[in-house]
This record gives structure tokens, C-alpha cells and sequence, in this order.
């Protein structure tokens, strides 16, 4: 699947939304997932150099992670 400008800026929004919802922080990301801090942060931004299966493995682990509090993830509208 290929994202175009509008559609990774709205996954970023959406990404960031629930990483403010989990508590986390992209330096508990890194530690968690086995990445640099760098690697976190571009994969939130869905930059150029971003990794498809990062965004899908951060939003996996986001969702996983709300949910564990008893809360409800905000919806993906692209992915």
C-alpha cells in the first residue's frame, strides 16, 4: 500500500492521537519495540523513510496498549 502526502499526514495525526492516549512516550517505543528513538520518530511522522511495517507494527502496539487501560483506540481512516 502506498500513502500519498494527505493520506501520511493524517496516519501520523492519527498514530501521535493514540500514542498520547497510551502515556507513552517514543523514547518507551524505542525501548519496547527494540528501535531508535529516530526510528520511532520517523515512523509516527510516516516519513519518507519509514518502513510500512513499522507504522503497522506501532499501530498494532498502540491499540494494543490503550486497550489494556480500558479505553478505546481513535479509528485509523487509511490504514
Amino acid at each position: 500500500m502506498t500513502l500519498n502526502d494527505s493520506e501520511r499526514e493524517q496516519t501520523s495525526r492519527e498514530l501521535r492521537a493514540n500514542l498520547a492516549l497510551s502515556g507513552l512516550s517514543a523514547d518507551d517505543l524505542a525501548g519496547d519495540l527494540g528501535l531508535a528513538v529516530s526510528e520511532v520518530e520517523e515512523t509516527l511522522d510516516v516519513g519518507p523513510a519509514s518502513e510500512r511495517e513499522r507504522v503497522w507494527l506501532l499501530r498494532e502496539y498502540l491499540d494494543q496498549k490503550v486497550c489494556a487501560q480500558g479505553r478505546d483506540p481513535l479509528p485509523y481512516t487509511v490504514l
